[in-house]
């Protein structure tokens, strides 16, 4: 017997966090998604689950429960996922300072470590050589394949018990009760984690929020021959100006005063570029950042000529044949929070704007919620 039952708006990692949280405190949980499945943001991104991305306290720890709930997830339902850490490398000496600083201010908190040129080379063959200093190597992150993961999660969530409605849009939200055209369901609590489509339910609560959308380019290569793989996921410099765990970093400052000079134009387009490796042995590489409520739909070349070539000087594959390109959007808050959550009416919960770490905290974010919602 269910003590209380919930409906969730959104089949994206948002929800399908939100939905895990409720199932196992013994609701009974719907899902209702308007698409056939879920075909936003939660499943067009690198597949990274990016502890090193966090700020020591509160975020990293969200970080690191999140990354527990999917490795509990990946081994219970067969989804494929590799804890490959990741490597930040250095070329010049001040990139290495700030790894140095990172090292020295997270050492009791993170396995986290300097590697030099002939370690970095062991532990990645993906590392172009030329002119490589050192890295910054952390165990903390793990890989899955976005675009199967977030699917199969769904199918894990429904063997426990969780009913999905796809190809159901909701419109409208009265008195405990979730419409779509004259359909209707009730619940005791409704959440909503609608991500970037937030103007459709409550778009008087999102008009007043600082929230915005963001764009991003993102490419795949092609899958890499004989099995060869990078190891760890790569970061250029760049990614360290980008994520707020590295504000630890005392000489961070001075390192985004070098790349506003040298990389004005990649800072402009809010480029920094990474790539991960799915278990088919592609390679997911990107990004960049453009900020507003609308976008054009069309991906900008130049972008992706731009993250190719600074991709061209820290990585070395076997093959760089482009298979596939496109772009992403998600909510973002631009005042500093680090997600949205509101209360629009008695049992309504609003879940978005996680920004670009909605792999990385879902999990984390909503068993945090939830469990203190009936500690």
């Amino acid at each position: 017997m269910f003590k209380s039952s919930a409906i969730v708006i959104g089949a994206g990692i948002v929800g399908l966090a939100t939905a895990r949280a409720l199932i196992l405190r013994g609701y009974s949980v719907r899902v209702f998604e308007r698409n056939e499945r879920a075909v936003g943001a939660s499943i067009r991104n690198f597949g990274m689950i990016w502890p090193i991305g966090q700020a020591t306290g509160p975020m990293y720890e969200r970080a690191m429960l999140s990354k527990s709930i999917w490795l509990q997830i990946c081994q219970e339902a067969g989804i494929w996922h590799e804890e490959s850490g990741s490597l930040h490398v250095a070329y010049h000496d001040d990139e290495l300072q700030v790894m140095n600083e990172y090292v020295e201010a997270n050492q009791t908190y993170r396995d986290c470590s300097v590697l030099s040129t002939s370690e970095t080379l062991k532990k990645s063959p993906g590392v172009n050589p030329k002119g490589l200093k050192g890295s910054l190597y952390s165990s903390d992150e793990m890989i899955i394949e976005s675009r199967e993961a977030i699917a199969q999660v769904a199918l894990y969530l429904a063997e426990k018990g969780v009913e999905f409605f796809f190809n159901t849009a909701i419109c409208r939200i009265d008195k405990f009760k979730v419409f779509s055209g004259e359909r209707f369901w009730q619940a005791d609590e409704i959440f909503v984690c609608s991500g970037a489509d937030f103007e459709t339910l409550y778009p008087e609560i999102f008009l007043k929020a600082d929230i915005t959308k963001c764009k991003l380019q993102m490419m795949r290569l092609i899958a890499q021959p004989d099995n060869w793989r990078i190891g760890p996921s790569l970061c250029g410099g760049l990614s360290m100006i980008h994520y707020p765990g590295f504000k630890a970093a005392a000489s961070l400052s001075s390192l985004k005063q070098r790349y506003q000079l040298e990389f004005s134009e990649y800072l402009k387009w809010g480029i920094h570029v990474m790539v991960s490796q799915n278990g088919n042995g592609e390679l997911t590489i990107g990004d960049s950042h453009e900020y507003g409520l609308v976008h054009d739909p069309f991906d900008k070349e130049f972008i992706n000529s731009m993250i190719i070539n600074y991709l061209e000087t820290f990585a070395s594959f076997k093959k760089w044949h482009l298979i596939q390109s496109w772009n992403g959007i998600y909510p973002k808050m631009m005042n500093g929070q680090t997600e949205l959550i509101l209360n629009p009416e008695d049992g309504v919960t609003i879940v978005n704007a996680l920004g670009g770490n909605g792999m990385t905290l879902s999990f984390g974010l909503m068993e945090e919620l939830i469990s203190n919602r009936h500690s």
